[in-house]
């Protein structure tokens, strides 16, 4: 399986290096679950950003602004569609009538290809099977509990 990482820097408690230093720990922590590609994804200046590479967490150099309020990362184990194309490795892009969205999964979805067909959602050169969960959001046009539900 994956792992899922991250930060939410309440009220700026943690300085800009120590966020550094916990992103960098939590990273190789996570890579237990998963050493095939590595991701963050957070908001500069109004605008959400993903930083991906097909590779272990230990080798990334994950950059963000210090004043960065909250991040999601992930450390990815292969399950379907290869790494080496990185438009596969987590956090996916996402939108929706809200904004954009970032999504991390950890787990496999077994019946995507029967999601895929039963929702009619439109294909991609995609091949992640978590892939569907961003689908699904935008053709339900929400982010929110229901949607997600």
């Amino acid at each position: 399986m994956c792992s899922i990482f991250g930060f939410v820097n309440y009220g700026n408690k943690v300085n800009g290096r120590q966020l550094k230093e916990l992103v960098r720990a939590l990273s190789i922590e996570a890579e237990a679950r998963g050493k095939d590609a590595s991701g963050i994804a957070y908001v500069k200046n109004g605008e959400l950003v993903i930083y991906k590479k097909a590779e272990p967490a230990h080798k990334m150099k994950f950059y963000f602004p210090w004043d960065t309020k909250i991040l999601t990362g992930h450390t990815r184990m292969t399950t379907q569609g290869s790494p080496k194309h990185n438009f596969n490795n987590h956090p996916f892009l996402g939108k929706t009538k809200d904004g954009y969205f970032a999504l991390c999964h950890n787990g496999v979805i077994c019946n995507d290809h029967l999601l895929e067909e039963y929702e009619q959602l439109p294909k991609s050169f995609i091949e992640t099977d978590s892939y569907v969960a961003v689908k699904l959001l935008e053709k339900y046009g929400s982010l929110n509990f229901q949607s997600m539900r």
